[in-house]
């Protein structure tokens, strides 16, 4: 049943069937648009009417089943842990139409995938350094929890007033938590959610090439890899490769940290571009 759902999505969203703009939760909490469907739940920006303040509401997917609540069930738990001025807060969880529900706080800000592909902002290898170097110390708070977050792309990136937050914990875990993988999941998916802080910094260094990229000018058609095409230092270049698992990879966010720090202290390069 669960293959049938993934090939056909919109069968799966009949079955799942997303609360209505307007429909108003656990006798407070107002739908007021749906923000995405994820993996495993389904995300609303909301009103909640007690407080006045705008909220995040998260449902478990029904086509997910036992996992997909277990799945919530623990994004909350880990919420609750976490409490960090740039991650969500955990407000409430409630249980509506048999399905549990969580309510988080809603974070106003763009995403760094808007303000890369909608406000075209272009980011020089410092600036791209230096907006890694504050999401690390989000994760290293992350990390210090034994939790890795598994999935820092740049839609999960906010910025607000200045400084970044990390949101979407939905596939977060504990470090060395077991975790069931497919034999016929790619290499990149395997990399990505392992329960290890390697699979965050992994993920980071995607993140990273996004930012480098949106700099980046073709003079050609052939298709190349980053290290041809980008034009980086020698220490953005290894830290990346690290990164990315290319060359032996980084087991512990400090020694990250202290890289970037390496990098950043460096004189600044001649490139154009500006957050």
């Amino acid at each position: 049943m669960k293959r049938l759902f993934e090939r056909h999505p919109l069968i799966a969203r009949w079955f799942d069937r997303p609360h209505r703009n307007g429909t108003i939760l656990h006798g407070r909490y107002e739908v007021i648009e749906e923000l995405g469907m994820g993996s495993y739940g389904i995300a609303y920006k909301g009103c909640d009417h007690l407080t006045g303040r705008l909220v995040v509401i998260k449902q478990a997917r029904r086509t997910k089943g036992e996992d997909g609540r277990r799945l919530l069930r623990r994004e909350a738990d880990v919420l609750a842990r976490l409490r960090h001025p740039q991650i969500p807060r955990l407000y409430d969880r409630f249980v509506e139409r048999g399905q549990p529900h969580l309510v988080m706080e809603y974070i106003d800000g763009e995403t760094v995938e808007d303000r890369i592909f909608k406000l075209e902002a272009k980011y020089t290898e410092q600036e791209a350094f230096r907006l890694l170097k504050e999401v690390l110390e989000v994760v290293r708070h992350v990390h210090a929890f034994g939790i890795v977050h598994r999935d820092l792309r740049i839609p999960n990136i906010i910025w607000r007033d200045g400084t970044v937050a990390i949101i979407d914990f939905g596939l977060a875990c504990r470090i060395g938590e077991p975790v069931d993988f497919r034999d016929d999941d790619p290499l990149e998916k395997r990399l990505r959610r392992k329960p290890h802080p390697r699979s965050d910094f992994y993920a980071l260094g995607h993140f990273t090439l996004f930012l480098l990229y949106s700099a980046y000018e073709p003079i050609s058609d052939e298709e190349k890899s980053w290290e041809e095409e980008l034009d980086l230092s020698s220490n953005a270049r290894r830290i990346l490769r690290k990164m990315l698992q290319l060359d032996a990879p980084y087991d512990h966010v400090d020694e990250l940290i202290d890289d970037v720090d390496q990098l950043l202290a460096e004189p600044i390069r001649n490139q154009a571009g500006a957050l």
